[in-house]
């Protein structure tokens, strides 16, 4: 017979009457990161997919990869630290399961942020994580660059696995708060004490409420926590990809404007110094005449303060962007519609929403395939005029190798040597299919996309 291994007690030499201070903050940080943990996983799961479901998505990943780091320090601590012995007199079972749970808490502070990590390098869509949006955190190594079969099957084991470890944290935190419960009240031992320095046993202890209501308010916290949705397109970007800030003082087009009084100081309005609306009624306001040398198409070049802007719905949410690489050739002059020409450009790798992680996804198989069709284009052959200075451009569109008509209205407003031109097209997303899988349904990402520019060119 091989003799049993000895349990320890209060009698065990060498064991401090409670876990250090280090440890204790560890497992109070801990405790506290995984409830709202649960809170947020409740909430992603039962809020319908959205802009705010998807940040909440990216503060998860956050806490988990937190909890994952400050559970991996803990075990390191534990291991050159001896715990408090067991409470005297305690029962053999009862303390083999409180080793249990304390192993198996291991196992799920540091199995949840790995089988998430293992979800989120695998998944389909290369979506980065920034720690709190702004640390970068690298996928596991190799999971990547997968092929889609061994790739999917390693994103299946981290979700089942991911699940089976979260319906064990369930039953794990009710053995802990029960046992501590049964220590406080009813053996009326030393337990709570180890984590909470000066606990005395007994429900009054005024360590154990606080320690209940802290619970209470992660969970209110949880519930309570409202992420910032971020809308704002960036600024706008030049051609080569230079940022360009606007002009001071810049007003925009809802801002009264003192308009020019002469013809020449509408001449020398420096380009992204007023909106196009304004650009267009300070010309009518000084009565600039027609330009009779505009009889053949002329090459106009676009200006690096011109922007192409794109929004769509999310859930009910505005989603507002911009690409920040695109070229224009023009051909044009509104006598000569029918010579006339447009080729717009646009590098699909530079959609910008304001949201660093979503973009990274935008250039994905699933939206604009731009590793296989890199560049969107719109070229136009022929030119409607349909009121004052009001016009179409009637084209085709090429967006991830699918081609379709589509018919560009536009304002525009041309004085001397400069041109300033804004307008709005509505496209369906779906009929280039931008959005496969789960995003095709236009349930949560409306089907219908609003492209939008505003352009100042000046004639060579």
């Amino acid at each position: 017979m091989t003799a049993e291994a000895p349990i320890e007690t209060a009698s065990a030499a060498g064991r401090p009457p409670r876990y250090t201070t280090v440890a204790v903050i560890l497992h109070w940080l801990i405790a506290a990161a995984i409830v709202f943990q649960i809170i947020l996983g409740w909430r992603m799961g039962d809020e319908p997919k959205g802009p705010a479901t998807y940040a909440i998505f990216q503060l998860h990943k956050s806490i988990g990869i937190t909890i994952l780091l400050l559970s991996l320090a803990r075990l390191a601590w534990r291991l050159f630290h001896k715990p408090p012995p067991h409470p005297v007199n305690q029962p053999r079972w009862e303390t083999i399961a409180s080793q249990v749970v304390h192993v198996a808490f291991y196992v799920i502070m540091i199995g949840l942020p790995v089988t998430g990590w293992i979800m989120v390098s695998a998944s389909k869509l290369d979506i980065p994580t920034l720690l709190y949006g702004t640390i970068p955190w690298p996928h596991i190594p190799g999971l990547p660059e997968l092929a889609a079969g061994p790739k999917h099957a390693w994103h299946e084991a981290g979700e089942v696995g991911h699940g089976l470890l979260v319906k064990l944290t369930y039953g794990l935190l009710a053995l802990h708060l029960g046992a501590v419960a049964k220590h406080q009240i009813l053996d009326r031992d030393e337990v709570l004490g180890h984590m909470a320095p000066g606990a005395r046993p007994g429900w009054l202890e005024p360590r154990a409420w606080l320690a209940a209501l802290a619970l209470v308010a992660v969970v209110v916290g949880g519930y309570a926590y409202k992420p910032t949705i971020k809308h704002a397109a960036p600024k706008p970007v030049a051609e080569a990809g230079e940022v360009v800030e606007p002009a001071n003082g810049t007003p925009g087009p809802d801002v009264e404007l003192s308009l020019p009084k002469t013809r020449e100081d509408v001449a020398h309005l420096p380009p992204g110094d007023m909106s196009p609306a304004a650009i267009a009624a300070a010309a009518k306001a000084v009565k600039i005449p027609e330009a009779t040398a505009l009889k053949d198409p002329l090459v106009w070049t676009v200006d690096k303060t011109s922007t192409l802007g794109f929004s769509a719905t999310w859930a009910g949410d505005a989603i507002e962007g911009q690409f920040k690489r695109w070229t224009a050739d023009i051909l044009f002059s509104p006598y000569a519609l029918d010579r006339s020409r447009l080729t717009v450009s646009i590098d699909m790798s530079s959609a910008a929403t304001g949201d660093d992680q979503r973009d990274q996804s935008l250039p994905s198989d699933d939206f604009f395939a731009a590793a296989s069709h890199p560049k969107a284009t719109f070229t136009a052959t022929k030119f409607r005029k349909t009121g004052e200075d009001k016009f179409v451009a009637d084209g085709t569109l090429d967006l991830r190798g699918v081609k379709k008509p589509v018919s560009l209205p536009f304002t525009l407003t041309i004085f001397g040597d400069t041109a300033m031109a804004h307008g709005v097209t509505t496209l369906d997303r779906t009929a280039f299919g931008v959005g496969q899988g789960e995003w095709a349904s236009t349930d949560q990402i409306g089907g219908k996309v609003k492209v939008s520019f505003a352009i100042t060119a000046k004639r060579k």
